[in-house]
């Protein structure tokens, strides 16, 4: 019996993606029967047509139909490969993603589909996703040169059996704007009209606040001092007032401890985050933070927005989802320490499974050159921009621009909606790599340019991507982890609330003890060893 066949007959059997039938860490040969039909630079890919299927999560401002768009139709003309987007919403995608691996009937490949790591390593492990170490040495240029000029890109998507799995979404680091994301606006307006100064510390943060919510005469309707999608948003720009985030927010319990250089900390239950928690419940409970933080939507938000009414706000840019070009970004608050780290700063490594090759994929050589031409100056230029003349232009000293035809649509479409027909990366989880100079999102806005120089001389000085985990490690992660991470997540909005004191806080830093929090770090440490061991 081939592993395949046992694979299969126990994914049937269990019902779950398991096998016995794998040897962990074996090298699988990827080299396809199919290789000499590959071009081995230019266009077209393959010196025959081919055919393959992806199966694709799909946003909503995406057009229903990836094969007629312009980017999908023009690629298949230069490469001579037919792709079939197999469309699935991303609300509900994992689901569906699960079943496929399941069933054994999965297609081609994955694109867009936000494989985690877990995925990756799970079903890389199984063979069922392929290792594209060689492929990308032979076939990916581009990809390769990402590679070599970014090392954590490469710990990022390194799993613990040594091999890469995937192509990733990817934004340049240099990109400061991006990676923050989601910045702290204050309204220039009411400033002027308060007579106050731009707050620099969290003290001043607060007087701002209270005198917002103290001048209702600043705007029609009732006034929001303070707003954000959530709290967890709230918690992650305004943490690094007191030190902590200082490898940005894509770890949300562990940084390096300042005062042990090289050592983890869980800082969740330090001390220090105890004043921070103090705060946050200060501006809670004196209705200073919106009281709809924890059950408004993003969409509720953008709306009170439009309205006038917010004072300050973390978002991705007031001026194009609000239509409020008032508010402006800034540095880092400063904190009672005399901590100022921008601590919102996520990681570059976004989606580490964006697009993954499965073993039914025939002609791996061919797609992984599909994939790479997108990493590229050129690919993602056509990718993230569309048809020179008729999307964009160059300007005289080489940037692009949107045309009219996009950015004021004579049809009243928004942005997206014109765009919709030509590409694709609408909502994001995309292959690729960012760059500023051809990704023309909110993010790429002067006023966000402005704000990321400001941002930079507090910036973390390194923002880790996510570790990869054992199987044996990340069960316990899926289990005891989970429920420790959960637990305090869940207290903390207690107390930040005041449902729960802060004065039971020794209680419940010996309850997440008691919950296996030494177990959790030494996952994380072993975890980050073997991130910081990658070349």
């Amino acid at each position: 019996m081939t592993k395949k066949h046992c694979l299969l007959i126990a994914v049937a059997a269990l019902g779950v993606a398991t096998t016995a039938c794998a040897d962990a860490g074996e090298d699988t040969a990827t080299e396809s029967e199919n290789k000499d039909i590959v071009n081995e630079s230019g266009f077209p890919i393959v010196k025959e047509p081919i055919e393959l299927t992806f199966f694709t999560g799909k946003s909503e401002p995406n057009s229903n139909n990836f094969e007629e768009t312009y980017v999908w139709k023009t690629y298949e003309e230069m490469t001579d490969m037919k792709i079939n987007f197999e469309l699935a919403a991303f609300d509900g995608l994992a689901e569906k993603r699960n079943l496929l691996f399941a069933s054994g009937n999965y297609p081609d490949a994955f694109y867009s589909a936000r494989l985690t790591a877990s995925d990756l390593a799970t079903y890389g492990e199984q063979g069922i996703l392929i290792p594209l170490d060689d492929l990308i040495e032979e076939y990916a240029p581009n990809f390769k040169a990402a590679l070599d000029k970014h090392p954590d890109l490469r710990k990022g998507l390194t799993m613990p059996d040594g091999h890469i799995y995937s192509f990733p979404s990817y934004y340049d680091p240099d990109f400061l704007p991006m990676l923050i994301g989601v910045p702290l606006w204050i309204n220039d307006e009411w400033l002027d009209e308060l007579g106050m100064e731009r707050p620099t510390t969290t003290d001043a943060f607060y007087d701002y606040l209270t005198a917002v919510k103290n001048t209702p005469e600043l705007a029609e309707g009732e006034i929001i001092p303070f707003s954000g999608t959530n709290m967890t948003e709230i918690r992650g720009q305004l943490q690094g007032a007191w030190g902590f985030g200082n490898r940005g927010v894509g770890h949300k319990f562990i940084d390096v401890d300042p005062e042990n250089e090289g050592e983890l900390r869980f800082f969740r239950t330090d001390s220090k985050y105890k004043e921070f928690l103090e705060y946050l419940n200060k501006l809670y409970t004196e209705e200073l933070i919106d009281p709809e933080v924890y059950t408004h939507d993003s969409a509720q938000l953008l709306a009170k927005g439009a309205e006038g009414r917010i004072g300050a706000v973390i978002t991705s840019n007031p001026e194009t989802l609000m239509n409020q070009d008032h508010y402006s970004g800034g540095e880092a608050l400063e904190g009672p320490h005399g901590d100022k780290l921008y601590s919102h700063v996520k990681p570059p490594l976004v989606h580490v499974g964006a697009f993954a090759i499965t073993d039914k994929n025939e002609h791996p050589e061919a797609t992984v050159r599909w994939i790479d031409y997108f990493f590229g100056e050129e690919g993602a230029t056509f990718y993230f921009m569309g048809k020179e003349g008729e999307t964009y232009t160059k300007q005289e000293d080489g940037s692009l621009e949107y045309t009219e035809e996009i950015t004021d649509n004579p049809d009243g479409l928004t942005q997206d909606q014109a765009l919709a027909s030509y590409i694709t990366w609408l909502g994001g989880s995309y292959p690729g790599y960012v760059q500023e100079h051809y990704f023309k999102g909110s993010e790429s806005l002067p006023n966000s340019i402005e704000n990321g120089e400001k941002a930079a001389a507090n910036a973390p000085e390194e923002i880790w991507n996510a570790f990869n985990y054992t199987r044996e490690e990340q069960q316990f992660r899926d289990s005891v982890g989970a429920d420790l991470e959960t637990f305090i997540n869940e207290t903390e909005d207690a107390f930040i609330t005041g449902r729960k004191p802060l004065s039971e806080w020794d209680d419940y830093v010996a309850q997440v003890e008691a919950m296996g929090l030494e177990e959790y770090m030494s996952i994380q440490q072993a975890a980050y060893e073997r991130y910081q061991e990658v070349d």
